[in-house]
């Protein structure tokens, strides 16, 4: 059966999800390491995600979990399974300080949303948040808090609706 490849950020964002907390500087090698570049598979690599650095991940993350992050997420190589890692873990969304613009942009493509916002050190491990991408504001429903984040412009979100730029480029088509 295939995962489901869309995401419809208008409402499927909106039930609280649980957050995956990481530091700075996650590159890709940390997300899916370099052995298991030989898969293609958005499930199989998911099952090797974050494998050197939190084994705990591949068997905890539950589907539309968030990753919450400082800054730099997504440095190294310009490896597209690394987001593919994250997508076939069902992560449904990433929230950084910022991120490497290669791993933005390969993460845009396949249909996985990114926000940037400055507070990501108010969002702990555990939390509950809620996004609303078309203003940027995310709420943790467990602290009762609300950050800013920078809101993804249109033309991304609708990449993203369409789940990535091939979708996206399928209904331009149509």
């Amino acid at each position: 059966m295939k995962q489901k490849l869309t995401l419809n950020l208008e409402t499927d964002l909106k039930l609280p999800a649980n957050v995956w907390k990481f530091g700075d500087d996650i590159d890709t090698d940390a997300i899916i390491p370099g052995k298991f570049l030989t898969i293609n598979k958005p499930e199989e690599l998911a099952k090797h995600a974050f494998e050197g650095v939190r084994p705990e991940f591949a068997s905890g993350v539950k589907d539309g979990d968030i990753i919450v992050a400082g800054f730099n997420f997504g440095c190294g190589s310009s490896r597209e399974h690394a987001p593919l890692a994250l997508r076939g873990a069902k992560v449904k969304c990433i929230i950084a300080k910022s991120f490497a613009r290669i791993f933005f942009r390969n993460a845009i493509n396949i249909g996985l949303p990114l926000l940037e916002c400055a507070d990501t050190d108010k969002i702990e491990e555990g939390d509950h948040i809620e996004v609303d991408f078309e203003s940027g504001v995310i709420s943790n429903t467990t602290k009762g808090e609300t950050y800013q984040a920078t809101p993804l412009p249109d033309f991304v979100r609708s990449i993203v609706d369409a789940g990535g730029l091939i979708g996206y480029a399928q209904k331009m088509v149509q």
